[in-house]
């Protein structure tokens, strides 16, 4: 019996590490589309915290925020945070940037 639940926790922990991979690439695919969108080059993301939460409309999701670092000029790099509820898009905050002015 105690094997049992020593095979669940191992796939409970293998689970989890996968979810949050997971996770992690939905929130880089959003973060390079919203650059693109937004006419931004998309340097770097990382994991800032994850954690699981609770809402009465959505039930139980993971609530996980990413920095991104991006650049409005080519030249300079900011941080933003990009917020999600499971893999689906809540928030994207962008601090003030600089933005490329030439046209060539």
């Amino acid at each position: 019996m105690a094997d049992i639940y020593l095979l669940l926790a191992i796939f409970l922990v293998l689970w989890y590490f996968i979810y949050l991979r997971k996770i992690a690439e939905a929130a880089r695919k959003q973060a390079i589309l919203y650059c693109k969108k937004e006419g931004l080059q998309y340097i770097a993301i990382a994991r800032r915290s994850s954690r699981l939460r609770f809402a009465k409309q959505q039930g139980i999701f993971w609530h996980s925020i990413f920095d991104i670092e991006f650049s409005g000029d080519g030249q300079s790099s900011y941080q933003g945070t990009i917020i999600l509820h499971g893999l689906r898009l809540v928030d994207v905050n962008l601090p003030a940037y600089r933005i490329n002015t030439d046209l060539h």
